[in-house]
């Protein structure tokens, strides 16, 4: 059997399967690391910087251990690029059949009997009902990312896929044929599991809450891209309730009782309808989010009456006793609807913080946990299993403590394997001078004046990220009156169409500029010379008035800690990390970051920022950035 250090040495296999593969000393060194925390059963965090070859770093070792294991990804696209391309190709290089599978929540799975329901649909959903009717004979995993043909937000996935809250079990007819099911059994009895964020804290949440776990008791966990967990978490271990719930569960409880034509009940869902529609009406119309106690006085009693209705027809549908499977779930769904609106609405429940969510259609009650590093470290401290945690930014500069803390990780050694990618020679920090505040409202036109002058240096595309909608659309409008500044080049901006289809755009011109904000901070993947410079409007600083931000900062209040030095300062040049790092993806990359906040150089903070991004250099004088991408471009037309 090879060792570790023969997969990632001068002989490896992975030359012969991985065209471009270059051993890497960090990869070897981070795959030993994660071997040893496998073996003893230990804990370990793991900065990789980009182009360290982190997935294979823990694929290998975690293969050879024998061990059952468990990865989690952070998106179900990274989770499906782990299994399909990653997995396959380090099975061959080892040389050995192992037993994998892909494992996702109910909602990625076709539910035949819910399918076969379907009988009048909207004429907008038809098209999309018709194909994924074909695809059901074809099909072996029932996984909808299969069937392309239909967006995977459409609206007909809702029909035809279950819930935990609907699903019918094993009284379901179509049991025998149940995606669901045939998926969780193949995870069970694999060596290896791939599953994401949001399935891992949703088994979490149920061991928490005494329910026996759906994915397989694994011996090793790994999760990538753990810079998600902590605010994962604290969605998952929150409770939320929204409008559309109740109105989903309304519909259905119409269809599942029509038979039964009881005049006494239709007249309990009437007021059911009413009553959720009296909250809506209530409710601050402004979009965003509120603090519930700001806004309680007016909603008390349409939430009250709302509680008192939602008993009714729970009663009336206990009364109605084992009538049929359907009403039994939805009896069930109608307690558990009831027991998470009286958590939401009493002061004295749990501690936490109380929101609302509005949008312009329905409205979310949220109860957020102030902290939930204790119920992590009860769940990850058991004794049993080794924990890796690993991404591209964990670190403020050496320091994990920011990670830890919020996972209850006491004690746990972490890692730092830097970029083997020549950041000092092949990138550059950009710093505009004399440009407004962040809070100034010419900021955005400001930046944009700054940075489309470097479009002139480069044959490359640009990114321009915000850390705002609001600037978002301020630049839309600048560049619709500033077309010239393009030069002819395209401009894409986010909105437009969906993300992948926005990226694949961007690459294939080859020399475009890229709006966006949000989801292009990270996971985006843009290598060669399509993308040379990205433009970084402030420092990503999450807003004081996120619910997440307020309990967090709440919470280390009570703690007797600053709350902007502990963590609004350490997440925002996590996220500055992240952003930065959409530029160099590849070793031939070079390009330039620009940062146009003044705080970086006006406040004392700010040097904190540009640790962050060592070793790459710094600049204020735009005749440094010309000769710098000029030098570049002239080396890659001579290779």
């Amino acid at each position: 059997m090879k060792s570790l250090t023969d997969f990632f040495g001068d002989q490896s296999p992975l030359k012969d399967l991985l065209p471009g593969f270059q051993p890497r000393a960090g990869q070897g060194w981070m795959a030993e690391a994660v071997a040893e925390a496998i073996a003893n059963s230990g804990k370990l965090v793991v900065e990789a910087g980009t182009g360290t070859g982190k997935t294979f770093a823990y694929l290998i070792p975690a293969l050879l251990s024998g061990r059952k294991t468990i990865i989690s990804t952070g998106t179900k696209a990274l989770q499906d690029q782990l299994y399909h391309r990653d997995l396959p190709l380090v099975g061959k290089a080892i040389g050995r059949p192992v037993s994998t599978a892909l494992l996702k929540g109910r909602a990625n799975y076709l539910c035949p009997q819910r399918l076969d329901q379907v009988t009048d649909a909207a004429s907008a959903l038809r098209d999309d009902l018709h194909d994924i009717n074909e695809w059901r004979y074809r099909t072996t995993s029932g996984d909808k990312a299969e069937l392309i043909e239909v967006p995977e937000d459409s609206p007909a996935w809702p029909l035809v896929t279950s819930t935990a809250d609907n699903c019918l079990g094993q009284k379901c007819p179509e049991y025998s044929k149940c995606y669901v099911v045939k998926a969780r059994k193949a995870a069970q009895e694999a060596d290896l599991v791939v599953v994401n964020h949001h399935l891992l804290l949703a088994d979490l949440a149920m061991k928490e809450e005494g329910f026996v776990e759906f994915l397989p008791g694994a011996e090793a966990i790994i999760l990538d891209e753990a810079h998600q967990i902590p605010d994962l978490a604290v969605q998952f271990f929150g409770v939320s309730l929204s409008s559309r719930e109740i109105e989903r569960l309304i519909d259905e409880t119409r269809v599942a009782t029509l038979p039964y034509s009881q005049p006494e009940l239709i007249r309990r869902i009437d007021a059911l309808q009413t009553a959720i529609r009296n909250v809506r009406a209530e409710a601050p119309r402004s979009e965003g989010r509120h603090e519930l106690g700001e806004v309680m006085t007016e909603l008390r009693e349409p939430l009250d009456v709302l509680a008192h209705t939602l008993r009714d027809v729970q009663i009336a549908i206990a009364e109605m006793g084992d009538a049929s499977i359907e009403l039994e779930k939805i009896h069930e769904q109608l307690l558990g609807l009831t027991e998470r609106l009286a958590i939401l609405t009493n002061n004295d429940s749990w501690d936490g913080l109380r929101w609302l969510e509005i949008h312009s259609r329905s409205l979310r009650l949220h109860l957020t946990p102030l902290d939930v590093s204790a119920k992590l470290n009860g769940l990850i401290d058991n004794g049993f299993q080794s924990w890796i945690f690993t991404s591209a930014t964990l670190a403020v500069g050496e320091d994990f403590t920011h990670f830890a803390s919020r996972m209850g990780l006491a004690g746990v050694a972490g890692l730092s394997f830097p970029s083997p990618f020549s950041l000092e020679q092949n990138g550059l920090i950009y710093l505009p001078q004399d440009l407004p505040q962040p809070s100034d409202p010419g900021h955005t036109d400001a930046m944009l004046e700054a940075v489309t002058p470097l479009l002139d240096f480069t044959t490359g595309g640009m990114f321009c990220l915000f850390t705002s909608h609001r600037a978002l659309n301020n630049s839309k409008k600048w560049f619709k009156s500033n077309k010239s500044v393009l030069g002819g080049r395209t401009l894409i901006a986010q909105g437009d169409a969906p993300r992948d289809d926005l990226l694949r755009r961007f690459r294939q011109i080859g020399d475009a500029v890229l709006l966006g904000t949000g989801s292009f901070w990270e996971g985006v993947d843009v290598r060669g010379p399509a993308l040379s410079i990205v433009a970084i409007d402030k420092l990503p600083f999450a807003s004081p008035a996120d619910p997440l931000i307020m309990a967090r900062l709440e919470f280390l209040r009570r703690q007797g800690a600053n709350g902007f030095m502990d963590h609004q300062l350490p997440l925002a040049a996590l996220s500055l990390k992240q952003g930065a790092g959409r530029l160099l993806r590849d070793q031939t990359d070079y390009g330039v970051v620009v940062l146009c906040d003044p705080r970086i150089t006006g406040k004392r903070y700010g040097k904190m920022f540009l640790e962050c991004l060592q070793p790459m250099p710094s600049t204020s004088a735009l005749n440094e950035v010309s000769s710098f991408l000029a030098a570049h471009e002239r080396k890659g037309r001579v290779a």
